[in-house]
């Protein structure tokens, strides 16, 4: 089955229009207060949705993205030919071509703010975005803001002024399953299309790395990336990010971005700061069958406390190694990416609730969240000798190194780079590899690995953790 991320859907900025008009966009009433119901009779099952698409999709956009490209053509062939004909030989090949994508945004704010996936405007070279709105008006765009990570990115459109439809977020966390969703949006390029469908589940978190999804079942294919999931009131709930499919088309499980995560990278670019991580002072592993075995515990669901940093929240809330974090805030938290979720959308500064499992007996504990430390020079070193790691630049894995390099934050000395023609090119190390292990010990940090290094060895042998994978290194001394 494949992963397959770029649905591009227009989906859920139209119903907020709607609701501007009705005087509902100030609401807060929590969905989860409201009383749900089934459809008291077969005639109730023919109410339409069209008062709330109608209203709201001016504030769907398609966001159109090109981007210049210079084609790579051999070197040796371009010398020969160009001797005999000069900078004009191209064997009818243009030297530059233009390469198109097409996914949805969602406009949030009045002034023209829109938010979509941050693969969405990916591109090569020079890019230029173009958004078109629901009345088929076009508008250039910039980006403000951008997180591969969790797959966001913030535009504004250049509107001189001009007030546009927008659509307000409602709080993710009030979602239920069986909640009913609407997906808006512009697949395969055929024009705004509406599905329907119900929240099939929530905190979906092995989809993709660093990242929790909601599940809808809501038809959404390839082409409606960036766009929204809207609730019965037309509210955004999330953005469309990704499908399962065997085909490349909707097999009726969609994965949506949380509105709550989207708002706070939103409310951030426009403050003009990027979103701040909290940072726990703990590392944690996903609990799996093994681990829970190994713990003695039948629950295979949470994350296990690996290890505890000195002077860190963790250890000055009274988290120890072994503790296992079942809950944040009284959400339920499936495995280590749940529970970074939960702690990104609470923020820097303020206070969270863990509830923990610890010898078999339930406990609470209150965090206060900080920032990550910074990163000192000492913690940034370059390699040289003779040794497999000549020529790499490499640093601690700290809490910030691995979020710019988008690591889980592993035990480790991770390469940030490595110089041409050096040792550690020629034996393929690159950006992101985290050495793990030397000569069968454990590297526990910068320190540790150049002690290691200083000692001649006939044959060296190195663990390296390649995006999840462990690739075991044996080079002659």
């Amino acid at each position: 089955m494949n992963f397959r991320a770029g649905i591009g859907t227009g989906v859920g900025v139209l119903g907020l229009v709607g609701l501007v008009v009705l005087g509902l966009w100030g609401g807060t009433q929590p969905v989860d207060a409201q009383q749900r119901v089934p459809p008291p009779s077969r005639e109730s099952i023919q109410y339409s949705f069209a008062p709330i698409v109608r209203l709201a999709a001016p504030a769907v956009v398609n966001v159109y993205v090109s981007s210049r490209v210079r084609n790579r053509r051999s070197r040796l062939a371009d010398d020969f030919f160009e001797r005999f004909f000069g900078d004009d030989f191209d064997l009818g090949m243009p030297r530059e071509r233009v390469q198109s994508s097409l996914g949805s945004g969602v406009i949030v704010s009045p002034d023209g703010v829109i938010v979509t996936n941050a693969h969405v405007i990916k591109g090569r070279g020079k890019t230029e975005i173009r958004v078109a709105l629901a009345d088929q008006q076009e508008f250039d765009a910039k980006v403000i803001a951008k997180d591969k990570k969790t797959d966001i990115a913030v535009l504004k459109i250049e509107g001189d002024g001009r007030r546009f439809p927008f659509m307000r977020f409602a709080n993710s966390d009030t979602m239920q399953v069986g909640d009913l969703v609407l997906a808006i949006g512009n697949p395969f390029g055929v024009g705004q299309t509406v599905t329907s469908g119900i929240v099939s589940a929530l905190a979906r978190s092995k989809i993709a790395s660093n990242a929790v999804f909601i599940q809808t079942d809501a038809a959404i294919n390839p082409g409606n990336s960036g766009g929204a999931l809207v609730d019965v009131k037309g509210r955004l709930v999330g953005i469309n990010t990704a499908i399962f499919s065997r085909s490349g088309g909707s097999n009726g499980i969609g994965f949506a971005i949380p509105s709550n995560l989207v708002k706070l990278h939103v409310d951030s670019a426009l403050d003009g700061r990027k979103v701040e991580r909290p940072w726990l002072g703990a590392r944690l592993q996903s609990m799996d069958r093994d681990l829970a075995e190994a713990l003695g515990v039948s629950r295979i669901s949470g994350a296990v406390v690996m290890r505890v940093y000195d002077g860190g929240p963790a250890e000055r809330a009274g988290l120890e190694t072994g503790d296992i974090v079942i809950k944040v805030d009284g959400f339920d938290v499936a495995d280590a990416r749940g529970v970074n979720y939960r702690l990104t959308t609470r923020g820097v500064g303020k206070r969270t609730r863990l509830k923990v499992v610890r010898d078999g007996r339930e406990t609470e504990f209150r965090v206060l969240l900080a920032a990550a430390p910074k990163i000192k020079k000492s913690d940034v070193r370059d390699l040289a000798g003779k040794h497999p790691l000549d020529g790499a630049r490499v640093a601690n894995l700290l809490p910030p190194v691995a979020e710019q390099l988008e690591l889980d934050l592993i035990e480790g000395v991770v390469v940030i780079s490595v110089r041409r023609r050096s040792t550690a090119s020629r034996l393929g190390f690159r950006k992101g590899d985290v050495i793990t292990k030397l000569g069968n010990r454990p590297v526990r940090n910068l320190t540790d690995l150049v002690a290691k290094l200083r000692k001649r060895r006939r044959v060296w042998t190195m663990d390296v953790n390649r995006d999840g994978r462990i690739l075991e290194l044996r080079v002659p001394g």
